[in-house]
C-alpha cells in the first residue's frame, strides 16, 4: 500500500514563529504527522539523495548523537526524495557499513509534497533534490529555526544541538543568547522598550555595558 504525503499548509513557505506545515507521510517507521510530535522539540532535516557520501555522513553524526537530543526531549525525522524502499536499504547498508543504526525515521517524499512546503527545493541547486534543510519546530508545533546548506557541504550536528539548548533556554527564561553561547555562560536580558525603562536598566545590578546590553547568569 502506498501512503502518499498529505499537507496542511498555509500560502507561501514557513515563516519563523509560526506554526510549522503539517504533513501526514510514511516513513521507515510507518506514518508519521507532525501531530505526533506534539509535547516534544522536532528537528526535521532534509538530504540530496540515499546512498550518496555527504548525507551517509551527517545521518552517521544524528544518529550517534540521537540520545544527545533525546536529553533535550528532541525527536529527529529525516527527508528525502527517494521512495521508502530506497531508505529502508540505505538505513541497511549504513549498518552493514559503518556499524551505525539509524534510530529515527526517514519520510519517503517521492511526490515532494513536504520538501515543498517548507521551502527545501532550490530551483538554483535543483528541481528533484532537497537540499540541505534543518527546521526546529518547539514542542507547540511552531518554528523556531530553520537552516539551509548547500548540496556540496554537511551540517554540524553538534550546532543543532547547541541551537536547541539556546533555543529551549530562550523560551523557558525569556531571554535571548549571545554568539555560541553553551550552558553555563551568561544571557543576554531582553532590551527596555522606554527611556524610562533604559534609565532604570543602569541601576537594575545587572552587568550592563550600555542600556540596551545587559547580561545576567540563570
Amino acid at each position: 500500500m502506498t501512503v502518499e504525503a498529505t499537507m496542511t499548509t498555509p500560502t507561501g513557505l514557513p515563516r519563523l514563529n509560526e506554526p510549522a506545515p503539517a504533513f501526514t507521510a510514511l516513513t521507515t517507521h510507518g506514518t508519521k504527522s507532525l501531530a505526533d510530535y506534539r509535547g516534544k522539540w522536532l528537528i526535521l532535516f532534509s538530504h540530496p539523495a540515499d546512498f550518496t557520501p555527504v548525507c551517509t555522513t551527517e545521518f552517521t553524526a544524528f544518529a550517534r548523537r540521537a540520545d544527545d537530543f533525546a536529553a533535550l526531549d528532541t525527536e529527529l525525522l529525516g527527508l528525502s526524495i527517494d521512495s521508502h524502499y530506497a531508505h529502508i536499504a540505505w538505513v541497511r547498508s549504513i549498518k552493514e557499513t559503518f556499524g551505525v543504526d539509524i534510530p529515527f525515521p526517514i519520510i519517503a517524499d517521492l511526490d515532494m509534497k513536504v520538501a515543498q512546503a517548507y521551502g527545501m527545493i532550490q530551483p538554483g541547486a535543483s528541481d528533484t533534490q532537497a537540499v540541505r534543510a534543518t527546521f526546529v519546530i518547539d514542542p507547540e508545533g511552531v518554528l523556531r529555526a530553520m537552516v539551509y546548506y548547500p548540496m556540496t557541504n554537511g551540517r554540524s550536528v553538534d550546532e543543532f544541538l547547541r541551537l536547541v539548548r539556546a533555543l529551549q533556554t530562550s523560551v523557558k527564561h525569556k531571554v535571548a543568547t549571545p554568539e555560541n553561547w553553551h550552558p553555563g555562560e551568561d544571557v543576554i536580558v531582553p532590551t527596555p522598550q522606554t527611556t524610562d525603562a533604559a534609565e532604570a536598566r543602569m541601576h537594575e545590578g545587572l552587568q550592563t555595558k550600555d542600556w540596551y546590553f545587559s547580561t545576567r547568569a540563570l
